[in-house]
């Protein structure tokens, strides 16, 4: 089967290559293979328009890989908003007059034993240090900790039942990225590239802007492609003038020479990869090359502010501290939408970012400052520019906080029951699904475990969860896992 590329670097040359060598032995193109390869091309080329964009077989890929992508979504991006290290349901979004009225007592045996990390499940219940109020025409309550989104509470579909599996971050963080607490498995960034194909020829399709202070829990597998083909990895990217380390040429390659040198490189590549079973992890390294060369001039420009007006600037908080490097980043997401890239990652906290084992007033107060300016022009700013309807946003973390304090004034991790939110297209505007119980321990109505979530998500983008999948070391994988208890959260669907 052909594998074909255009590449618009090559001026209008296209290059078809083959399974089946087209070189003589003296690496000389064979006049009538080439013809014969030319047509089969150009009728691959065809059959893919017909089956409605059928993601061709990459290398390394099992025949049974075959992926069509669907041909219309309602939601054609993603930007997600990583609250790294867990924000508090109960002091955000997730109200409990019963915690407050209990506050300084012992959780109550109605509410049964507690696995937590620290045994803090003997502490006293810790209120809310600040008011919830009711925002909007919907009336969903959020607290003052986040009074530029509380502008927003119409426009949220807030799920108050999400829960997970693990009390730990990297387990915790693998599995909302992921799909599973153990590393290596593809990111959702990376099934969502592999299932929708790519906006874009300059850019990746999946991009990663994380906390510049650094520190994930968990590290870079949170995403990367896992067993499905390297090209997918998410590629992390930051703000000025250099947003990827190494990517601008060295001084004195023109353009040209550097296109003559890559077109060699490529060309040696490709025989290179023949001669090795077409090899998953060098094929995308020789992809990598082409699309660095593509981003020399794409991504300067795209983290060039200068096409932005100040009055935008100013509403992303970019002329203030404690709100620049958020605002530039959720500003860059948008750009990136823009410029047709599928899926995008903002991650907010550094090693430990919304941990707030301790002083939980002292650290929320700074990250919700740092993002709620921010989040709340980004929303705004995509329905601004026509960017709304088909850009699902997400807001949460790896989990939630318990309702009984630590150290004092902080809370310990809680996967049991917490609250995420979603916005634009697909969802239910100014809506809240399930419920914790009376302090916010645990879902109890309606929960949402996170591969439903996940699940959801891809048939927001038009995917059948279960349909998607890549078959590695004898198994259909899908992100969803096995599908027996996985359904699509419907009440979210606008």
């Amino acid at each position: 089967m052909l594998e074909t590329e255009m590449p618009d670097r090559y001026d209008s040359t296209i290059f078809l290559l083959s399974t089946e060598e087209a070189t003589d032995p003296m690496g000389n193109l064979q006049r009538r293979r080439f013809i014969a390869n030319s047509g089969s091309g150009l009728g691959w080329l065809a059959l893919q328009s017909l089956l409605g964009q059928t993601c061709p077989l990459k290398a390394g890929e099992a025949a049974g890989n075959r992926w069509i992508r669907p041909r219309h979504t309602r939601v054609k991006r993603v930007i997600w908003l990583f609250m790294h290290g867990g924000p508090s349901h109960v002091d955000l979004f997730d109200p409990k007059p019963e915690l407050q009225r209990l506050a300084g007592k012992t959780l109550p045996p109605s509410f049964g034993e507690v696995m937590t990390r620290r045994r803090v499940a003997e502490n006293p219940l810790l209120p809310a240090p600040r008011p919830f109020r009711p925002r909007g025409n919907s009336g969903i309550e959020i607290s003052d900790f986040l009074p530029h989104l509380a502008e927003h509470a119409d426009e949220m579909c807030l799920i108050r039942s999400m829960h997970g599996d693990s009390v730990n971050h990297p387990q915790s963080v693998y599995q909302m990225n992921t799909g599973s607490v153990l590393m290596g498995r593809p990111s959702v960034g990376s099934w969502v590239a592999y299932g929708l194909g790519s906006e874009n020829n300059n850019l990746p399709d999946y991009v990663v802007l994380p906390d510049p202070a650094g520190g994930l829990k968990g590290g870079p597998p949170a995403w990367g492609s896992g067993f499905l083909p390297a090209s997918y990895q998410g590629v992390t990217m930051r703000s000025g003038a250099n947003p990827i380390l190494h990517l601008s040429p060295p001084a004195g390659v023109s353009p040209s020479q550097q296109r003559q040198a890559l077109q060699l490189t490529q060309q040696m590549n490709q025989m290179h990869l023949q001669a090795r079973d077409q090899d998953d992890e060098l094929s995308a390294r020789i992809k990598a090359y082409e699309l660095a060369f593509r981003m020399q001039a794409a991504a300067p420009d795209l983290v060039d502010f200068f096409d932005e007006s100040q009055t935008t600037l100013t509403q992303y908080g970019v002329d203030r501290p404690e709100t620049e490097d958020f605002g530039r980043r959720c500003l860059l997401g948008r750009r990136m939408i823009e410029r047709g890239v599928r899926f995008v990652q903002i991650y907010s906290g550094d090693t430990n970012g919304w941990d707030a084992h301790n002083n939980l007033l002292q650290n929320h107060s700074q990250h919700c400052l740092a993002t709620d300016q921010p989040v709340a022009a980004l929303m705004t700013d995509l329905k601004q520019r026509g960017l709304w309807d088909d850009t699902l946003v997400i807001w949460g973390g790896e989990f939630g906080r318990m309702p009984m304090s630590e150290s004092g004034t902080g809370r310990d991790h809680n996967p049991w029951g917490y609250s995420l939110w979603m916005a634009g297209g697909g969802v239910k505007p100014g809506y809240v699904h399930g419920a914790t119980d009376p302090i916010g321990l645990r879902a109890v109505e309606d929960p949402v475990h996170i591969r439903n979530f996940h699940a959801t998500l891809l048939h927001l983008l038009g995917i059948d969860p279960e349909a998607l999948s890549y078959y590695s070391n004898g198994l259909d994988e899908r992100l969803i896992g096995p599908t027996d208890d996985v359904e699509i959260v419907k009440e979210v669907l606008a």
